[in-house]
């Protein structure tokens, strides 16, 4: 109540709210003054009864707490954003505003940019199940990769990419990678560890065998290896 009767005693702004609460109560609207508008509020409670002052002040004061309620951010919430879409922008880089959803980006796609490598930065987005990144300009995967630890889906095709690294295998959840049409040469002994593998597309790469465990990979149901090197294939 110290905050309305400060304004109810001068101050401008709470002034001019106070005599727009007054307004509504009485049913009109605001009238032109051409004096002090702090005069004129001091002026009309005068004339008011107490019971009607002290219903101002509460209007008032309902008024002002709803001006100050601070946005959601400070309130502890976050926007939920779970896909972001920015493929054919001509991207050099990964957009820094993808790092504002970290928690909650599900899906992203950076389809047809420039992309020469992906920050670390991307892969605190743990709860990301699908990285879509085709036809860029990527040379390797980073080893953070591993942190990916939710990602069902994978699409690095037509890159530069010429190895998987080792430790792709701590992505055990992906069921999905297409990485065709890149300069890959070999899959690490991890790449059988990827246990729900279900679909697998290596064609167009320069691969000259597969690991000989490839086998362990009993739920794959398509696996492509158009134009290749291959000469032989481990028992599957």
């Amino acid at each position: 109540m110290q905050d309305v009767f400060r304004i109810l005693r001068g101050k401008r702004e709470g002034s001019t709210l106070a005599l727009r609460m007054e307004n509504l109560i009485r049913g009109r609207n605001p009238p032109q003054y051409q004096r002090s508008p702090c005069k004129e509020v001091r002026a009309a409670l005068r004339k008011r009864p107490e019971e009607e002052l002290q219903c101002l002040e509460m209007t008032t004061k309902r008024k002002i707490i709803g001006r100050l309620v601070p946005c959601r951010c400070f309130r502890g919430e976050e926007e939920i954003i779970s896909v972001l879409d920015y493929s054919h922008c001509s991207l050099q880089q990964v957009p820094k505003e993808v790092f504002n959803f970290e928690r909650t980006l599900e899906e992203l796609y950076l389809d047809a940019n420039q992309i020469e490598e992906l920050p670390k930065q991307l892969f605190n987005c743990q709860a990301l199940r699908k990285l879509s990144i085709p036809d860029n300009d990527l040379s390797n995967l980073p080893t953070t990769i591993a942190s990916l630890v939710n990602l069902k889906e994978l699409d690095i095709s037509k890159n530069g990419v010429q190895e998987f690294p080792e430790n792709i295998k701590c992505c055990k959840c992906l069921t999905i990678i297409e990485a065709s049409v890149n300069p890959i040469s070999k899959l690490p002994d991890g790449f059988t560890q990827l246990l729900n593998l279900t679909q697998l597309y290596l064609n167009d790469a320069f691969l000259e065998f597969l690991p000989a465990n490839f086998g362990r990979l009993v739920k794959l149901r398509i696996l492509e290896l158009r134009e290749n090197h291959l000469k032989t294939l481990p028992n599957i």
